[in-house]
């Protein structure tokens, strides 16, 4: 189902999404509520808060709610923080992590190139705050480019997360147009090049929206050059757009689509590919990660 004049298009049966409900789901909301935290299931209009919550997992945007960047497929508010830091966050985070009682925890953030470690030590200090408090946890990130500073890449890398994700959003071809002008596609493969230079052991992680007009010659270059960086994790999902001034959907992508990339990529060498019209890029994360990637190892 493609969109080739940028019009709207109605969505398909296999997009339809349910309202979120459930005791988890009433929980979660509750506590990020009453801790002034942000979770990026909200603040990006995420399509999985139903299930992800539900299912009594949460990822946690730091740093505040205000990116420094504007990305044209993103929902996340755009202007300038002004070098403000909530310094309760970190305990925030961790305090809350040990009240919903979570194994896994996905971490990520808004650019804040107001800072001169675009939030480095913030983002280390939330990951070390939450494993002290939660002897058991195991922390996945998502993080910014940190404007090719390698000094607050090592910083965040050192805290120790077990996976680090960094994502190139879409081919690149398509990147100018789709991402902020300060990010690129080459600066993302080389900060995933970098974390695994800093640290071997850690996993690294990207993703990839579909449904911007990209070819399938170009997802394949697209693998190819993560699997050159020694990325282990991909993930695919649908391109929605969050509102009119976003970019328009050029395709529905249909789901044995996505299966069929997946298989391609696992043909490739990734660990695991998490791939459907509504998967993102921490969706059930500790689930295809523990049961995929750890236990395996």
């Amino acid at each position: 189902m493609t969109n080739l004049e940028g019009k709207h298009q109605p969505k398909p049966e296999w997009l339809k999404i349910r309202p979120p409900s459930g005791e988890n789901y009433k929980k979660i909301k509750g506590i990020v509520s009453n801790l002034k935290l942000n979770t990026v299931c909200s603040e990006a209009n995420c399509p999985n808060v139903h299930e992800c919550w539900g299912a009594g997992t949460a990822t946690f945007m730091i740093m505040g709610d205000v990116c420094t960047r504007g990305c044209r497929f993103c929902n996340v508010k755009t202007g300038n923080p002004k070098g403000y830091l909530d310094p309760e966050e970190p305990i925030n985070v961790a305090e809350s992590v040990r009240d919903l009682d979570l194994e896994y925890v996905v971490l990520t953030s808004v650019d804040r190139d107001d800072l001169p470690d675009g939030g480095a030590h913030h983002f280390a200090n939330t990951i070390i705050e939450t494993k002290i408090l939660n002897k058991n946890i195991t922390i996945e990130v998502l993080i910014p480019d940190f404007g090719s500073n390698w000094d607050a890449l090592e910083i965040l890398v050192n805290s120790k997360p077990d996976v680090i994700g960094h994502n190139v959003e879409t081919v690149e071809r398509l990147s100018p147009k789709v991402r902020d002008r300060k990010a690129s596609y080459r600066q993302s493969l080389n900060v995933l090049e970098k974390i695994k230079e800093i640290n071997p052991q850690t996993f690294t992680k990207s993703s990839i929206m579909l449904g911007l007009g990209e070819t399938e010659e170009e997802i394949f270059a697209t693998m190819k050059d993560l699997r050159s960086v020694n990325v282990d994790i991909l993930t695919f999902g649908q391109y929605l757009q969050p509102s009119k001034k976003h970019l328009d959907v050029v395709e529905f992508v249909h789901p044995d689509k996505f299966k069929y990339y997946s298989e391609e990529a696992i043909k490739l060498g990734f660990s695991f590919v998490p791939s459907g019209p509504l998967v993102r890029s921490s969706y059930k994360a500790g689930e295809f990660f523990i049961k995929n990637t750890l236990l395996k190892k």
